[in-house]
């Protein structure tokens, strides 16, 4: 008798602690944030070149341009200015000219502008 007893206490602790195992919430090791999870999400907008400079640009947004972000896109009701950086990875199709229309697809990045791509028109 005190045989099976012990077989019966062993297999109930057994299956006591399987359900306490596989009730547990799965936990990932941390693993750190990547850039590329961390940027923002690319915006587009349109304007005409300001002014260019080594490493950035100007673009006036006029009344009426179309600003658009993912999923949202508004029609900007008063003239502003925006300065991009551009950095290696920025791709321009067209030179950079004051005066040029320009479509700049851009994210945010520490407070700052940054070029993803130019296409000047």
């Amino acid at each position: 008798m005190k045989k099976e007893l012990k077989l019966i206490l062993s297999a109930m602790a057994s299956l006591i602690l399987v359900a306490v195992v596989c009730s547990m919430p799965v936990t990932l090791p941390n693993t750190p944030v990547t850039h590329e999870q961390t940027a923002a999400a690319a915006q587009s907008v349109s304007g005409k070149i300001a002014s260019v400079e080594k490493t950035s640009f100007t673009l006036t947004i006029g009344p009426g341009h179309a600003v658009t972000n993912p999923g949202h896109k508004f029609q900007d009701s008063s003239a502003k200015s925006m300065t991009f950086q551009i950095d290696k990875n920025t791709t321009v199709d067209g030179k950079l000219k004051v005066g040029a229309n320009a479509d700049v697809t851009y994210r945010e990045e520490s407070g700052n502008l940054v070029a993803i791509s130019v296409r000047v028109s």
